[in-house]
């Protein structure tokens, strides 16, 4: 076997996602996400047509994550500024809330008209369950990255711990411990 033969990681990786494929990637995870995008984003993203890899996915959410605004939003503007610029950033953003924002004006429409039919009730019930079912999905997915790390597995236990056990406000917390979590993955070995 020469040395020509070996694939590299690089040789492996598809091409940087062309303007287009940016937006009709995120219209089309748009109008399937309905109640939880980010778990489907992230099948999109990393494991369909591998624009990122799951490190690159779990460092670009959380850096989206302490921004302002929707979590998906940000990253959809951060993914398409990452490979085409400001242009890209304008495409992924209008591809992912072109069509539901249409789809959404008029649902909203329909929903204030039969809001207190019990069937309705039942419907959003059931899709709230769907929805929390794949949120918890996605962030086992996400967590395995960083098990076997153990200075980032410690601070998402921090992070856990003080906002869904203790219910500490997430603001004041993120204030206190994303500081201290970013000092301490770049001064410490992981």
């Amino acid at each position: 076997m020469t040395t020509e033969s070996i694939a590299t990681d690089q040789d492996l990786t598809p091409a940087a996602p062309s303007t287009r494929e940016l937006f009709f990637g995120f219209l089309t995870l748009g109008l399937i996400g309905f109640g939880g995008v980010l778990p489907l984003a992230r099948r999109m993203i990393v494991e369909q047509r591998r624009w990122l890899n799951p490190v690159q996915f779990t460092d670009m959410l959380g850096l989206c994550q302490f921004l302002p605004g929707g979590n998906i939003i940000n990253l959809s503007v951060a993914i398409g500024l990452h490979f085409r610029g400001v242009g890209g950033a304008l495409a992924s953003l209008l591809g992912l809330i072109l069509a539901p924002s249409a789809i959404v004006i008029g649902l909203g429409v329909v929903y204030q008209r039969f809001q207190d039919n019990p069937s309705v009730q039942h419907l959003f019930a059931g899709l709230a369950a769907a929805a929390s079912g794949l949120l918890i999905s996605m962030a086992l997915k996400m967590l395995v990255p960083i098990l076997k790390k153990p200075l980032p597995l410690f601070i998402a236990s921090l992070f856990f711990i003080s906002i869904a056990l203790l219910r500490l406000p997430l603001l004041p917390t993120m204030l206190v411990l994303a500081p201290l979590s970013v000092i301490a993955v770049w001064k410490l070995p992981s």
